[in-house]
């Protein structure tokens, strides 16, 4: 009996190597500081040597970490590229739905970017992860149909992005408890409510609040 057929080597790509060393390093800041993660750990996790790593990211360790998050923004950004369709309630459900499986699939990592303190921070890594805010709320003035949204409105929804992030730090620090269906329907039911009292005293608020309401 011939022995099994061994898969022939293929070298990786500079695109494609840079991608695993990305992979390898998301989820390693997944479940340590950033601080707590070495490039021999990166390189280790990736199965190459620490020089490789270097010449991907001849900046260090730093520059990795900052590459690996813009990775990890764009991804969160993804999360609330939801299609025009349907009523706009269960878009952002499935939106958030998507945020939470990244929370949860990112957990310590997650926390390490958003309540700051890291040794590896800097204004970059700032920057991206408010880039990651504004994406998030200009995806919700498409969905709310609205193209120059006015200061309340604009307030009450970032407002309610930095209460889904908090939202979050505290699930992770509860043992992702509730379970993520009811967080989800709890914070869409918080965007309605802080919508409502916005439209209070704010009519074009309240004129977004209605075409939500007639779309379903």
């Amino acid at each position: 009996m011939p022995p099994p057929a061994v898969p022939a080597y293929r070298r990786l790509s500079v695109e494609e190597r840079r991608s695993q060393l990305l992979d390898s390093a998301l989820t390693l800041f997944a479940h340590r500081a950033p601080e707590d993660v070495s490039l021999d750990d990166v390189a280790e996790a990736a199965g190459v040597s620490r020089p490789l790593v270097y010449r991907y990211f001849p900046g260090g360790k730093q520059q990795l970490y900052e590459a690996a998050l813009r990775s990890a923004a764009e991804e969160l950004q993804q999360c609330f590229d939801e299609p025009l369709e349907g009523p706009v309630l269960a878009r952002l459900g499935r939106a958030l739905d998507r945020y939470l499986g990244f929370v949860d699939g990112h957990d310590t990592g997650f926390s390490a970017l958003l309540q700051g303190g890291s040794v590896v921070e800097t204004s970059r890594t700032t920057a991206t992860v408010d880039e990651v805010r504004r994406a998030a709320a200009e995806h919700i003035y498409r969905h709310l149909d609205v193209v120059d949204p006015g200061p309340r409105l604009r307030m009450t929804v970032r407002m309610w992005i930095t209460a889904v992030e908090a939202a979050s730090l505290i699930w992770l620090d509860e043992g992702k408890q509730p379970p993520a269906e009811e967080l989800r329907d709890w914070l869409v039911e918080q965007f309605v409510a802080v919508m409502t009292v916005t439209a209070g005293r704010d009519a074009e608020t309240a004129g977004v609040l209605e075409g939500v309401a007639e779309r379903g």
